[in-house]
């Protein structure tokens, strides 16, 4: 194993909030692309109280949103398509949709069908250039639009994309991109009506106004004695959340199935020095996941997209399972050399490890120096876990870390 070298940085957490736009609708016109474009929606019949499951963007031009009773929206619009709704395909994008999701991170919170945060604080890029590439991906591999928020915590991430799809009102889907900046929070919150908080209702809106209170601004600035008095404990917390501080952990109750880490290079690169380093550097990621979810996986993924968009996926399957960096870093470092056509420039690096179970290894009384490994990424580990992500680097990577 290469030198080590300690610094010691702060880590601040990356999380993203995705929402797919429109998406039972965006699923319908897959199914009958005669309905691009066209005012219609996901609903219940007028005759029988029904209401609005969703509705495309054109229909939204004319006032109709989910939630309306069909038959006021053909009060709005008399010429609006009803389409009954088929719930087996959107479940079935839904999953194809989570899985893209769980390739790029483990730590994934599913909140509804179309619905997710995603915890991608230990990769590398910044949370802008994650977010279009997940786009892209959704996109690409499914021509589903969707929609992320940005932000050190669920809570205002979740907020900022809600309010980039707001902004991004039209006949199309919306497609934002909304980014708080760490250190941000407070001053994004701020400006925002006391209903844009997460936990407050009509009713405490309407409270909070005979206060004088409109703005989340206006409710983080009211002392916490103040609000405790207004609220009990519950004041308390309302106040954190005014100041965009929240500390909750995303849930995760889905089984991941494999694990990967991909970095797109701001200028296509050809160097095999600088490919290799990025290789050494996305097998050590991959192998942390997998010791901090306590896996091991048998099957080695190597990604590489070429400039043109070109993307070839190849794979090798070990004899055995691993969670060690070094064992993937060969894996791939063999894929790429028998795969890559030298020379020509590189737009985006992958790797990846499936077929994941528990992390046994039959150790042979020669193996060593697989034990002295494990020791050493056990040590690293920890003190990743106590002091942040970015505390140890290899020596290779402080010497070139133009990355």
């Amino acid at each position: 194993m290469d030198n080590v070298c300690c610094i010691i940085i702060p880590v601040t957490r990356k999380i993203l909030h995705l929402d797919l736009d429109a998406f039972y609708c965006a699923v319908e016109e897959l199914l009958n692309p005669d309905l691009t474009h066209k005012a219609f929606a996901v609903g219940g019949s007028p005759n029988k109280r029904g209401v609005i499951s969703s509705c495309s963007y054109a229909a939204r031009q004319f006032g109709i949103h989910s939630a309306m009773p069909t038959a006021k929206a053909l009060s709005l619009y008399p010429k609006l398509i009803l389409v009954p709704g088929n719930h087996p395909a959107y479940a079935d994008y839904s999953a194809k949709v989570m899985k893209i999701i769980a390739q790029l991170s483990p730590l994934v919170e599913q909140v509804s069908i179309d619905e997710a945060f995603i915890d991608v604080s230990d990769l590398p890029q910044s949370g802008k250039m994650i977010s279009k590439e997940l786009q892209r991906s959704i996109n690409d591999a499914l021509s589903l639009p969707c929609s992320i928020g940005i932000a050190t915590n669920k809570l205002v991430a979740k907020i900022a994309n809600d309010y980039g799809k707001a902004s991004n009102r039209g006949a199309a889907p919306p497609q934002a991109i909304t980014v708080i900046l760490p250190g941000g929070e407070a001053a994004f919150l701020a400006p925002l009506p006391v209903r844009a908080l997460l936990g407050i209702g009509p009713k405490t809106a309407a409270r909070l106004k005979t206060l004088g209170i409109i703005t989340i601004g206006d409710l983080a600035h009211i002392p916490d004695a103040k609000l405790k008095q207004l609220f009990g404990e519950s004041g308390l917390e309302l106040g954190q959340r005014a100041k965009g501080i929240d500390d909750s952990p995303l849930v995760s109750e889905h089984k991941v199935k494999s694990i990967s880490n991909e970095v797109t290079f701001e200028r296509d690169i050809a160097d095999q020095t600088k490919l290799l380093q990025t290789l050494r550097s996305l097998s050590d990621q991959v192998g942390r996941r997998l010791r901090k979810s306590a896996l091991a996986g048998n099957t080695v993924h190597l990604k590489l997209r070429y400039a043109d968009f070109i993307t070839l996926t190849r794979q090798i399957t070990l004899s055995q399972y691993t969670d060690q960096d070094n064992e993937i870093y060969k894996t791939v470092n063999t894929l790429l050399e028998q795969n890559w056509l030298k020379g020509h420039p590189v737009r985006l690096l992958g790797v990846g490890i499936s077929g994941l179970g528990p992390p046994i290894r039959q150790l042979s009384l020669w193996d060593q120096g697989d034990l002295h490994e494990k020791k050493l990424l056990k040590a690293v580990d920890g003190l990743k876990d106590r002091f942040g992500e970015k505390i140890i680097r290899r020596a290779s990577h402080l010497k070139n870390n133009d990355q």
